[in-house]
């Protein structure tokens, strides 16, 4: 009996893909020693599993507008936060803390936000978990 039960454990778990144990390493896609901040406009907020994301018009050295996007915690994490789905609506002006990726895409890794009306919410960075 206890055989049985071993191999229909082991056959269990072989069945379940690798995929669904991995997560990226932040410090291998985001630089801890490049901690930016960037105002601008909202333009979308996708509240998707494992991490939320936001993009932001944000302008430029040369005064143009570049698209940003922000990774969030997950939103388990954020909900902890005190976050909500509307807590970032479509054209608001926010100011986010985070840091940038490594590849020099225009990626970060947010820390905090800070909303419109100044109220400061901690953005569930991977990073701040683990250290």
């Amino acid at each position: 009996m206890k055989r049985s039960l071993l191999i229909g454990f082991i056959t269990l778990l072989a069945a379940i893909p690798f995929s669904a144990f991995s997560h990226h390493s932040f410090v291998s896609q985001f630089d801890p020693e490049k901690l930016e901040v960037m105002t601008g406009r909202v333009v979308s907020v996708r509240w998707v599993n494992p991490h939320a994301f936001f993009d932001l018009m944000v302008e430029n050295e040369a005064g143009t507008e570049e698209r940003w996007s922000f990774e969030l915690g997950s939103p388990n994490t954020l909900i902890r936060y005190g976050w909500y789905r509307d807590t970032l609506e479509q054209d608001e002006i926010i100011t986010v803390e985070g840091y940038l990726a490594r590849s020099g895409a225009n990626l970060a890794n947010a820390k905090t936000v800070t909303l419109a009306d100044g109220t400061i919410i901690q953005a569930g960075s991977s990073y701040d978990l683990q250290n």
